[in-house]
């Protein structure tokens, strides 16, 4: 089972990666001076405020104060924990990720125990479907709904026996129950969440199974069950079918959103393999991120019935937040009473992949779907239209697609002044405010600020004669403590240093000190931090000798103190 991961190989993938390059991958970025700069994926802004720096290999937004290092844009960009993060900049970097064996003991609800017992769970569901007499009635299913052998061998299909143990009899009953695969029952005991019914395999882009999906095989309900959240599945950021699409093709022109797993299934084999579904809940905003990161194009293609049809108005809303430039989502609207599956098997590919050419653009649709029951040659129908707009809209990030739709309201409104989005904040403006601010940074602010920076600096604070002891103000045990890792770990930079501090108390302070902005040149930064120590330690004298003279005013010194204090009066003068 797989331990830590070793904070040596965390230093070098921060050593081997170039965090322009990384961010440009997922943001498009535009060198401006010595940064690179982009509409920050955090926030709706109109006017660049996001920063990459490669000297610094951090990033930092002056609107909303995000910012780090390589692994915080992937934890913040992708939703992604720690480990998945590394994980992934390790796929980028092109490197392994190294475990440390039995660094760690494991709890009892690890996750890597969980994905192990997922997979173990997939083969023996998959086994059931090849040799359990009583799976005929599953195979007899996939085979009316023209699945063949190699399409289910790739979505790895399997069956869960029409009985209360079948999984229970092979794993322990406990861990199935923390993987959402048994239901627990009063006095410790559990029995399986599946039975009698074709089982679905549901899978991360990595390709580790997170949990199921079934299918009855009569007409008992519910019709599909799903896996509950567990620690690994989390239904709102996942979907079915990313992995198989992954598989055959990493950067998809368009990706298709569909309902159901069977629409998946059934479009892979007859040639779409492009195609995604939600795994029963609503399209969300996480699902829309997720999928952005391999292609710049998303067509939701839900059941022409009603419940399909507001499924589609849903997810239109949803998208409105991730529709930043260089993005695109249309939608292909089905015949009343069809789904995917039935549509390509009725009509086709080239009718099916014909109509996704032809989708509704999101912009047209929207406005068409907004204006129902208006009268828009009438004034108060053309309010209404504006009303109702006004909050859809103001969601958009700011951009050139925010611009056209605001654009169109006009022209559909007939109302030419309408501006709903806040004022920009640009790089001029909060740079102009934090070299206003830079009179205000104390002693100890300063030097945290530009060692952390400038790691190197650590050479002029050995020159110097530091007395911790004395240095009893805000902010020392921090400066303290970077110094200590500076020491052992001579090389160190920036986006290393910071990593000591992730999930720790100084966290939230490091990451306002390291983005702090000095406006002075290479050459004046010795000095500039020599001074701030120089200061920090006549305060810290000062300090000292105010208490040496209360105390002997008000009680006396003993011998060493006197000693103290008279060598302090005559170094003062």
């Amino acid at each position: 089972m797989a331990g830590r991961i070793p904070r040596a190989f965390i230093d070098d993938l921060l050593v081997r990666v170039d965090i322009v390059d990384l961010i440009d991958s997922y943001v498009p970025l535009k060198k401006t001076g010595s940064s690179y700069v982009a509409r920050c994926p955090f926030h709706t802004e109109k006017t660049p405020s996001f920063a990459v720096t490669r000297n610094k290999q951090l990033y930092h937004c002056f609107g909303c104060g995000t910012g780090g290092n390589a692994i915080s844009f992937l934890m913040d960009y992708s939703h992604l924990d720690f480990v998945e993060a590394v994980e992934d900049l390790a796929d980028f970097v092109g490197v392994q990720v190294p475990r440390e064996s039995g660094a760690v003991p494991l709890k009892k609800n690890n996750t890597a125990e969980v994905f192990q017992l997922l997979e173990q769970a997939t083969g023996f569901y998959i086994q059931q479907l090849r040799e359990n007499k009583s799976a005929k009635v599953a195979v007899d299913y996939l085979k009316s709904r023209g699945l063949s052998g190699d399409v289910a061998r790739e979505f790895q299909l399997g069956f869960a026996p029409d009985g209360w143990d079948g999984l229970v009899k092979q794993f322990n009953a406990q861990q199935l129950v923390e993987a959402g695969l048994a239901i627990a029952k009063e006095g410790g005991s559990a029995y399986d969440r599946f039975r009698g019914r074709v089982v679905f395999p549901i899978r991360d882009k990595r390709g580790r199974v997170l949990g199921f999906g079934g299918r009855v095989l009569d007409d008992s309900l519910p019709k599909y069950l799903n896996s509950p959240e567990t620690t690994v599945f989390h239904k709102g950021r996942e979907v079915y079918g990313l992995y198989e699409l992954l598989a055959k093709n990493s950067k998809p022109e368009r990706i298709v959103v569909v309902e159901g797993y069977m629409d998946v299934i059934a479009l892979a084999q007859f040639g779409v393999p492009y195609t995604v579904a939600t795994l029963g809940t609503a399209t969300s905003k996480e699902h829309l991120e997720l999928l952005f990161r391999f292609t710049s194009e998303i067509i939701f293609c839900f059941d022409g019935d009603k419940a399909g049809k507001e499924a589609t108005w849903r997810a239109v809303l949803a998208a409105f937040p991730s529709l930043r430039d260089g993005r695109q989502v249309r939608i292909m609207q089905l015949p009343q009473g069809s789904d995917p599956d039935t549509f390509v098997r009725d009509h086709g590919l080239e009718e099916f992949e014909g109509n996704i050419a032809s989708a509704q653009a999101l912009s047209d649709y929207f406005f068409e779907r907004l204006g129902r029951g208006l009268n828009l040659d009438d004034m108060e129908g053309r309010a209404s239209l504006v009303d109702k707009a006004k909050a859809y809209l103001q969601t958009l990030p700011n951009g050139v697609f925010q611009t056209l739709m605001l654009e169109k309201l006009k022209t559909l409104s007939r109302i030419d002044k309408l501006d709903f989005f806040e004022k920009p904040t640009t790089l001029k403006q909060a740079s102009r405010k934090q070299k206003q601010e830079d009179t205000k940074l104390s002693p100890v602010r300063i030097a945290i600020s530009l060692l952390l920076q400038n790691p190197g600096l650590i050479e002029v604070f050995e020159q110097k004669e530091i007395q911790w002891q004395v240095l009893a103000f805000p902010g020392i045990a921090l400066l303290k403590k970077i110094v200590e890792i500076i020491e052992k770990h001579p090389d160190i930079n920036l986006p290393r240093l910071i990593e000591h501090f992730r999930g720790k108390d100084e966290e939230k302070y490091i990451h306002i000190m390291m983005n702090h902005e000095f406006f002075i040149s290479g050459d004046e930064i010795n000095a500039e931090f020599s001074g701030a120590l120089d200061r920090l330690i006549d305060q810290g004298r000062e300090r000292r000798l105010d208490e040496l003279i209360a105390k002997e005013r008000a009680s006396g010194l003993a011998e060493h103190e006197q000693k103290e204090l008279l060598n302090m009066l005559a170094n003062r003068t």
